[in-house]
């Protein structure tokens, strides 16, 4: 009795972007950069399966020389706020009022007066739809 095999059919989209930006190793940071402005707009669209398979692996690809070759400091909790909050385009009353946390806590945390609690982090997590453990350091 024969096996039969199935070929997987690959989308058009996903060798068209083969073309444009083969997937390899990322080499060095000039080719980081490449990739990254392949990614960007990718991020911004509705993929299909095809195009969401190639992001999926060039996505992997820039980790992996990220990890290996780019190192980021770590950032005091206060810092991860702030960048949240720009982000989110919010203000401190306009946090504090949407996380349910006092905007008193909210400035001291931001000038380093005061620390996060637990709850604290678990709250603006939620928020922020983020890990609580994005404000720990490493």
């Amino acid at each position: 009795m024969a096996v039969k095999t199935t070929a997987r059919v690959v989308p058009d989209t996903y060798m068209d972007l083969i073309r444009k930006f083969p997937l390899t190793h990322i080499r060095d940071d000039a080719h980081l950069g490449e990739a990254r402005e392949v990614i960007e707009p990718l991020l911004a669209k509705d993929l299909d399966k095809g195009a969401q398979d190639y992001l999926d692996v060039l996505i992997d690809l820039v980790e992996s020389y990220e990890d290996e070759h780019v190192h980021i400091l770590d950032a005091s909790e206060a810092d991860v706020l702030r960048e949240l909050m720009r982000a989110n385009n919010l203000n401190q009353t306009q946090l504090a009022k949407a996380a349910e946390i006092p905007q008193s806590t909210i400035s001291a945390l931001l000038t380093g007066s005061r620390t996060l609690t637990k709850a604290n982090m678990v709250k603006l997590g939620k928020f922020f739809n983020v890990s609580p453990a994005i404000f720990l350091k490493a």
